[in-house]
């Protein structure tokens, strides 16, 4: 199913406490306000510049408008990037869901998109006027191709954190160059089915998404040019090495490195 995003026209409140159900150690998010790395990638449409924030929380700056992806924490942490024209949110949980966090980031005309499950509990000055997509669905943003990709767990054990049907990751298409956002997943059929993907953020860590082996293989299979590592941190040791993320991958795609966490942080 196809759908127009069109984006809000009304300024947001700051309302609502953040979802429970966290299943991640979060980072020291205070501290990750002074992460200063960026990567630009050059395409037909113009530049595309990276900004990692911690965790699972970036900033796309494109040439059509700044997209936020789960921006969680302080809203300060943001205040130093250019603001949101969209934002996306992959699912629920803690680590990719705050309401409070949306509420201070949301403005005039600023899009908001989220899986079903998030825009179900989005308290009432935010739903209005927001998106939803369920897995398979897509729509368009300022000429921004996006669909919503399946992100689930497939290993038994590790079912009940991300069950089939519920949460997204995202294929963002401008002007012909394709990011793949993966959200908490492994991999996926739809995900191994990827074609064309020039950028992707792939996630892995113990027990909720996959390792650093199943993400090189993933990567292996589906070929994007280059991929951040990032969700690599978790609990009980389940904290997955990019490095060697890095060395898996080899020659199947360029690894790109953001500084997601503080030097110390556990996850």
């Amino acid at each position: 199913m196809t759908q127009t995003l069109k984006p809000t026209r009304r300024m947001f409140l700051a309302s609502a406490a953040a979802a429970g159900g966290v299943v991640t150690i979060l980072p020291s998010l205070a501290s990750a306000a002074a992460h200063g790395m960026a990567d630009s990638f050059d395409t037909d449409a113009g530049t595309i510049t990276v900004h990692p924030v911690a965790h699972a929380s970036f900033v796309l700056e494109t040439p059509v408008g700044v997209i936020y992806v789960d921006p969680v924490g302080d809203a300060a942490m943001y205040a130093d990037l250019p603001a949101p024209n969209l934002i996306l949110v992959t699912h629920e949980h803690g680590d990719h869901y705050n309401a409070e966090t949306l509420a201070a980031l949301m403005g005039e005309g600023v899009g908001l998109l989220t899986n079903p499950a998030v825009k179900g509990m989005l308290p009432e000055e935010l739903g209005q006027g927001s998106m939803e997509l369920a897995n398979g669905d897509s729509t368009e943003w300022e000429g921004i191709g996006i669909e919503a990709i399946p992100a689930h767990n497939t290993t038994e054990e590790r079912m009940n954190f991300h069950p089939p049907g519920r949460d997204n990751g995202y294929v963002l298409t401008i002007d012909g160059f394709r990011i793949y956002i993966s959200g908490d997943t492994e991999p996926t059929p739809e995900m191994l089915a990827l074609t064309d993907i020039d950028l992707c953020f792939l996630c892995m860590n113990l027990p909720f998404t996959m390792t650093a082996e199943q993400a090189a293989e993933a990567v292996a299979t589906f070929k994007p040019a280059a991929v951040y590592p990032y969700h690599y941190r978790g609990q009980d040791g389940g904290t997955q090495d990019p490095e060697k993320f890095a060395e898996l991958v080899g020659d199947n795609a360029e690894v790109k490195m953001g500084e997601w966490y503080q030097p110390g942080e556990l996850g």
